[in-house]
């Protein structure tokens, strides 16, 4: 049992229920402020204030709308299946929750005279617990779209469930090589194992497997399929109002939270400072609460990343989403993990460092680029047919041997059979 699992064992009921209701408050005020971000930022980015009026710089806003979502009308379609429809946004909402109680946000501290981690558990499998809850949460959506008994969201719970399938795979396999250099799936011991250096160094592909993963996992633009408002209205909460939806807003940005904290616990050393600042005071700074404003700091760092993102990219085809995750993603992690795996047994049976190993994958990354760069473009073939001619501005004209179809004989309209009796009628008169 690590010492991390020893203090946990020890923490008394009452520690343990302030530790479950601090993570909650965080991860709901985390779902507040991203919100308000979110929107601050992207309009800066597009040139206009976005909120800025309830509270200083519009920071209530977002405790305004949640307010006005709890006093919106809660409809029910006639064709819903009820306890299904009722049940979906729960347990979309509280897998989100529970993957956070792995999560280690610093090292032993003293809370009202007890030692503790914190963190609320510590498990030998905490990776597993991770992915099992991500896999739960798709459930939510699925049954949401099946349950609401309109066609929009069925197609959007569908998407979701080929989305989730197809990226979860992707972010499994960037957990091999954090699991082989870490020797371990617990998310303290992975980040213990960081102290010398982060894997988002060491594997940096991995890495940038795991941030195009994780973004693909939340339904996050330009991933966000389910949600297609030009093509499904509003995907599979289509059909939801009032605190129903405010639960699938809610997991979606609670999923955000942990997905970045997540990254920041495999791949930036989780709660260590980052360098220079743990060489001050002999690691001073790693020590006491100063590691959760570290830890805090990375994790919203990836939520900017999620942001920049939304406000950049267009929404993605379906196909080029789902090539993009089997044909790119999963083979390119496969391989991964093979050179992974020859590198650490040549350099525990051979005894070779790790510069070599870097200057050696330099040079290879140097031959390979300049080897796509020498290689020629592929000839596109001619075009059967020939184009259209060019006038002296540019502009197609119509070809020299146009023929103009003959204008077909004009029709001569027939009186109905009521106007013909007039006219006879009015001749005899006559």
């Amino acid at each position: 049992m690590t010492r991390t699992a020893e203090l946990l064992a020890d923490d008394p009921i009452w520690l343990i229920l302030i530790k479950v209701v601090a993570i909650f408050a965080f991860l709901v005020l985390m779902t507040l402020l991203t919100i308000w971000a979110e929107r601050r930022v992207i309009g800066r980015m597009q040139h206009r204030p976005g909120p800025n009026r309830a509270g200083p710089f519009g920071i209530l806003q977002s405790l305004a709308d949640g307010l006005k979502l709890a006093f919106k009308e809660d409809i029910r379609p006639v064709l819903a299946d009820k306890w299904v429809y009722f049940l979906a946004p729960v347990i979309s909402a509280t897998p989100a929750l529970v993957s956070f109680s792995v999560i280690p946000i610093g090292p032993e501290v003293t809370i009202f005279g007890e030692r503790t981690a914190l963190q609320l558990v510590e498990l030998p499998v905490g990776l597993l617990v991770v992915l099992a809850s991500a896999s739960i949460g798709v459930y939510g959506i699925v049954l949401a779209g099946w349950s609401s008994g309109s066609p929009y969201p069925l197609l959007g719970s569908l998407r979701s469930a080929a989305q989730v399938i197809s990226y979860e795979i992707a972010m499994g396999l960037s957990f091999v090589a954090v699991i082989m250099y870490a020797g371990t799936l617990s998310t303290a011991g992975i980040v213990e194992a960081q102290t010398s250096g982060w894997f988002a160094l060491v594997l940096p592909f991995s890495f940038l497997v795991y941030v195009v993963a994780m973004v693909g996992e939340t339904n996050r633009a330009p991933f966000d399929l389910p949600e297609a408002e030009s093509e499904l209205v509003g995907g599979f909460h289509t059909e939801y109002s009032s605190l129903k939806f405010a639960l699938f807003f809610l997991a979606e940005y609670i999923n955000m939270v942990t997905v970045s904290a997540l990254a920041t616990t495999l791949f930036l050393g989780g709660w260590h400072a980052p360098w220079p600042l743990s060489l001050i005071g002999g690691g001073v700074l790693n020590t006491g609460w100063w590691p959760v404003l570290w830890f805090l700091g990375k994790t919203l760092a990836f939520l900017f990343v999620f942001v920049w993102l939304r406000a950049t990219l267009p929404r993605l085809r379906y196909d080029q989403f789902m090539n993009l995750g089997w044909k790119v993603l999963v083979p390119l992690s496969l391989v991964w993990i093979v050179v992974v795996t020859v590198i650490r047994a040549v350099r525990n049976e051979q005894g070779v460092d790790s510069t070599t190993f870097r200057v050696v994958g330099g040079a290879a990354l140097v031959v390979l680029t300049a080897a796509a760069f020498l290689v020629p473009d592929r000839k596109r073939p001619e075009p059967e047919e020939p184009e259209a001619p060019m006038a002296g501005s540019g502009f197609p004209v119509p070809p020299l041997d146009l023929q103009v179809p003959p204008t077909p004989p004009r029709r001569t309209p027939v009186p109905p059979s009521g106007a013909d009796d007039a006219s006879k009628e009015g001749a005899g008169r006559v």
